[in-house]
C-alpha cells in the first residue's frame, strides 16, 4: 500500500477531495471493527477505546480516509464512554444527518470526506459551543502534534 501510515491508497491527512467507494470496496481495505462502525453505522462498546483517555496534544483524523476531524484542545471528559469533543476542525469536516433510529431523535455525524459514520452530536456539551460530539474511537486515528512531541523529546523522556 502506498498511502500514509500504511493504510489504503485513498487515506490522506492532506487530500480533501471526496472519497466515494462502495461498501464492498471499503470492506476490502478496512479492518472489520472499523468497517462495522464506519460503513454499517455500528457502535463500539462504551469505555473500550484507548482514545477516550488520551490527553496528548494533537489531531484526531478519520480512520477510514484520514480527514482531519477534531483537535485535542476541543476534547473533554463527558463521562459518556466515548471520546467527546465540543467542536470539529472545520464546518466541512463533519456532515450532519437526522437519525431517528432506536426510538430516539438524534443527529448523526459523518466524515465530510468519505461519509463514514462517526457517532452523534448532542446539545449538552461545554462552552463555547454547548455541543458534545460523541465519537466512536475505532473510527479515529490520533497523531501527536509535532511541536508537542519535540518538546517532550527535548526533556529527555
Amino acid at each position: 500500500m502506498s498511502a500514509e501510515n500504511g493504510k489504503h491508497p485513498v487515506y490522506s491527512n492532506n487530500d480533501s477531495s471526496k472519497v466515494t467507494l462502495s461498501n464492498d470496496e471499503w470492506k476490502k481495505v478496512l479492518p472489520e471493527d472499523v468497517f462495522q462502525v464506519a460503513r454499517l453505522k455500528g457502535t463500539e462498546r462504551p469505555y473500550s477505546s484507548p482514545l477516550e483517555n488520551i490527553k496528548d496534544t494533537g489531531t484526531y483524523f478519520c480512520a477510514v480516509c484520514g480527514n482531519p476531524l477534531f483537535v485535542s484542545d476541543t476534547k473533554f471528559e463527558s463521562g459518556c464512554g466515548w471520546p467527546s469533543f465540543y467542536q470539529p476542525v472545520s464546518k466541512g469536516s463533519i456532515i450532519y444527518k437526522p437519525d431517528n433510529t432506536m426510538g430516539m431523535e438524534r443527529t448523526e455525524v459523518e466524515c465530510g470526506r468519505c461519509n463514514s459514520h462517526l457517532g452523534h452530536v448532542f446539545d449538552d456539551g461545554p462552552p463555547p459551543t454547548g455541543l458534545r460530539y460523541c465519537i466512536n474511537g475505532v473510527v479515529l486515528d490520533f497523531k501527536k502534534a509535532q511541536a508537542a512531541e519535540k518538546k517532550f523529546n527535548e526533556k529527555g523522556q
